[in-house]
Order: structure tokens, then C-alpha cells, then sequence
């Protein structure tokens, strides 16, 4: 009888130790309120300013790299400052470390679903005016970029570069876009 007690005590504590200490530490929560080397918000909303940057699992040249993003004006979330690094977020939750040469801090966003995600496939309309019947300057798909030039807590205006033609100026509600904060105001 002592020794299955002893037997499952040893078990316990192995368990335990493999449950805590042998797997890999979970990501650190994302800092709020003021960067620590910029003194900005955080978290905060930035944009890649290449078609290359790499994403790396660490604060240094030296950490892996992740992910290698190949977009221009991408939006990401800013969660974490170290020196010239700062941890980001993508619109995927994907988080790791970017040098802060590569973020630019015009805003950006990309139209998503919404609240209601079953409607991936639908697009979404960009308006003429801050008004869900005004007139439809473009409908635009899920997964499309572009600048943010004002937002009032509900609308934002939008506009979205489209090649060999002119670019598209709009507005699209807020609860469409990631890459502004739900009640933030632009100017």
C-alpha cells in the first residue's frame, strides 16, 4: 500500500514537472498603456513599410525567423517594445518580432467578415457616404487592404488602391475592419 502511494506521489511530481517545465513558455501577454521605448499607446496599430520583413521569435537578428511577410502596408498590432524591436500581431493572432525600420505608422486595415462571420464569402460595401443607404462606391472582398483616413466609432473612410485604376475612396463600417480599434476615432 506505501509503495502505490509512493508510486503515484512519483508520478504526480514527474506529470506535474512535464505539464510545467518541459514544455515551451507560453508567449508573453501583450504590455498595455505606454511603450517603454517610445512612450505610445499600447497596443497600437502600424502597417509594414516593405514587401519583406521577417517575422522573428525573439528581440534580435540572432532569433529564427517565423514567418516572412511579403506585403507592403499589411496592418499589424504592436504589443511589445524591446530597444529598435517591437513585438507585433497580425490579423491571424500569428506574434513575434519585427525591427521598428520595417513598421511605418500609416494606418491601415483589412476588410473581414464582421460580426456576423458566416458571411465570409459576401463583399462588403464600401459607400459614398457614412451611411449604411448611401449609394455603393465599390463592394469589396474579404482579405482587401487599404488606407484609413478617418474613422468616427462607427465609419471609416477608405481607400483602396486598385491597379491600372483609379483608387477607391469610401466608407465602410468599423466593425468591417482589422486594423482600428472597435469606438476608435481617427482623424
Amino acid at each position: 500500500m506505501r509503495a502505490s502511494r509512493l508510486s503515484f506521489a512519483v508520478a504526480a511530481l514527474l506529470l506535474g514537472g512535464l505539464a510545467t517545465g518541459a514544455t515551451a513558455a507560453p508567449a508573453a501577454p501583450p504590455e498595455t498603456g505606454v511603450g517603454p521605448v517610445t512612450k505610445l499607446p499600447l497596443p497600437r496599430y502600424a502597417s509594414l513599410k516593405t514587401d519583406r520583413v521577417n517575422l522573428r521569435e525573439g528581440p534580435s537578428k540572432d532569433h529564427r525567423t517565423l514567418w516572412v511577410f511579403q506585403r507592403a502596408g499589411l496592418p499589424v498590432e504592436i504589443v511589445g517594445e524591446f530597444e529598435t524591436w517591437r513585438r507585433i500581431r497580425d490579423s491571424e493572432g500569428t506574434e513575434g518580432w519585427v525591427l521598428h525600420s520595417l513598421l511605418s505608422g500609416r494606418r491601415t486595415a483589412i476588410v473581414n467578415a464582421g460580426p456576423d462571420k458566416g458571411s465570409e464569402k459576401a463583399a462588403i460595401p464600401l459607400r459614398a457616404r457614412a451611411d449604411d443607404g448611401a449609394e455603393d462606391e465599390a463592394r469589396l472582398q474579404t482579405g482587401v487592404i487599404g488606407s484609413v483616413k478617418t474613422c468616427t466609432g462607427t465609419w471609416c473612410r477608405l481607400v483602396v488602391a486598385l491597379p491600372n485604376r483609379r483608387d477607391v475612396d469610401g466608407y465602410i463600417r468599423q466593425n468591417r475592419l482589422w486594423g482600428v480599434y472597435p469606438n476608435e476615432v481617427v482623424e
